[in-house]
């Protein structure tokens, strides 16, 4: 051990010492999250076949290109699972296309704006402040690419794109691309709607669909393919309870897409694609094929029943005249109990772990009047509607009734202790929160 002298003096761990830390706190990481309601609505746990893969070879290895025209050697079977992984895909989701190979939600964005557009293109998209997602920004990968961005009109009290705005917008801007999708998705997008405008205009239409891809595998939210949009994007580990990767659907109506958005993944955003995620992510779709109706279905019965248990404790959940929801997502404004940001923190020293969110009226993303809330992983591990009611009592207990966050705690940590196993699996039944690692110290 030693001191570096300078402002702000430290004592600086040995590199054994410092990789021991690392351990530790991972242990403690997933220890807390084991007695923890995980809430994120960005959030999920793999299976324990998916967890298998994903901890292989797979991850010291590379590939780039295509399989079986590839620039390494090595991929004799990574070949055969990159292929079956897109294969499952495309069944999965009735799509004509699939690619595989993004990183992530944000990487299948940029990879699509390559595809879509050129620099100084013009794009609508909903704003952030209304739930779109902040690759679809101007700070973000569209701003990145020298998208022009132009935010549809919103309807705060229903939460969703205000058609004939939309329909104005999209007219006089004439997009190339209309983009749809949110972070804060709650109901579906009035695609049919709007499909009469985008065709006067022409434009391409995309589809951010990261959030709900495993509601749409399940048929129980739009399939925005069948709605005539040109290309889905979206991370796979919301809904879609996968590893932490990205995928690009489409059913290729247009001429030349096939080849332009193969070339905005490689070489456009990514060299060597995460085999082990590609492996994980290929179980991940064989499961949905199999349990993913029953696993969304239960998603959005669990979303709708904690909206009313958290409105019945007098809690402001958004848009409780349509049923709070249509997917895995509530909003719920906060603002009388001090805002997004304390309440948020007040719940995670209770081990209730969910996020502050803008609200349409919101303008500062640091001090929002908002939380959102997802149900997709509380499902996972095996809660139902009869469950939700605690959940909401809960929540309800920091918030409304400002308990001490300590005295909620070992609440949480009892209700927790009977739902930490993986459901809707092959496996089902296994550890969601235990990894295996070695014991002892280095």
């Amino acid at each position: 051990m030693f001191l570096i002298s300078d402002s702000f003096p430290r004592v600086v761990p040995s590199p054994k010492e410092s990789a021991q830390s690392v351990r530790d706190l991972t242990r403690k990481h997933n220890a807390w999250f084991k007695d923890s309601i995980p809430l994120i609505a960005s959030e999920n746990v793999m299976s324990p076949a998916a967890r298998e893969v994903m901890n292989s070879d797979l991850h010291n290895r590379y590939a780039e290109g295509l399989p079986f025209k590839r620039y390494y050697q090595g991929n004799i079977y990574v070949d055969q699972i990159e292929t079956l992984c897109e294969e499952l895909a495309r069944d999965v989701f009735s799509s004509k296309f699939a690619d595989v190979r993004s990183t992530s939600g944000t990487v299948c964005n940029i990879a699509v704006l390559a595809a879509l557009t050129k620099t100084r293109d013009k794009m609508t998209t909903v704003a952030t402040s209304d739930g779109g997602h902040i690759s679809h920004a101007k700070i973000g990968a569209a701003g990145v690419r020298g998208i022009k961005t132009f935010n549809y009109p919103f309807d705060e009290k229903n939460m969703n794109i205000e058609v004939e705005g939309a329909k104005r917008l999209i007219r006089e801007v004439k997009p190339k691309v209309a983009l749809f999708g949110q972070s804060v998705y709650l109901f579906p997008t009035p695609l049919d709607e709007l499909r009469d405008v985008i065709s006067e205009v022409g434009c391409s239409t995309w589809y951010d669909g990261a959030h709900v891809l495993g509601l749409i595998a399940g048929g129980r939210f739009q399939d925005p393919l069948r709605h005539g949009i040109d290309v889905v994007s979206g991370s796979t580990h919301k809904t879609l309870p996968g590893p932490q990767h990205g995928m690009i659907l489409s059913d290729l109506p247009r001429e030349g897409l096939e080849t332009a958005l193969r070339r905005g993944v490689f070489p456009g955003v990514t060299s060597n694609h995460h085999l082990h995620s590609v492996a994980a992510l290929a179980v991940t779709l064989a499961e949905t094929k199999e349990y993913g109706a029953a696993y969304a279905d239960q998603i959005v019965r669990n979303a709708k029943a904690l909206g009313q248990s958290l409105f019945e404790r007098g809690l402001d959940v958004l848009c409780e005249h349509l049923g709070f929801t249509e997917s895995h997502t509530l909003v719920v404004d906060v603002e009388q109990y001090h805002g997004g940001a304390k309440v948020a923190k007040s719940l995670e020293a209770a081990n209730i772990i969910l996020n502050k969110n803008l609200l349409p009226w919101d303008s500062d993303p640091v001090r929002p009047s908002g939380i959102r809330i997802g149900s997709q992983e509380l499902t996972r591990i095996g809660m139902k509607e009869k469950h939700m009611a605690e959940v909401a009592e809960l929540i309800a207990r920091v918030t409304v009734k400002e308990e001490p966050p300590e005295r909620v705690l070992p609440d949480v940590v009892r209700l927790k202790r009977d739902f930490t196993k993986v459901h809707y699996c092959f496996f089902e039944g296994e550890e969601a929160y235990d990894y295996p690692s070695y014991d002892g110290s280095l």
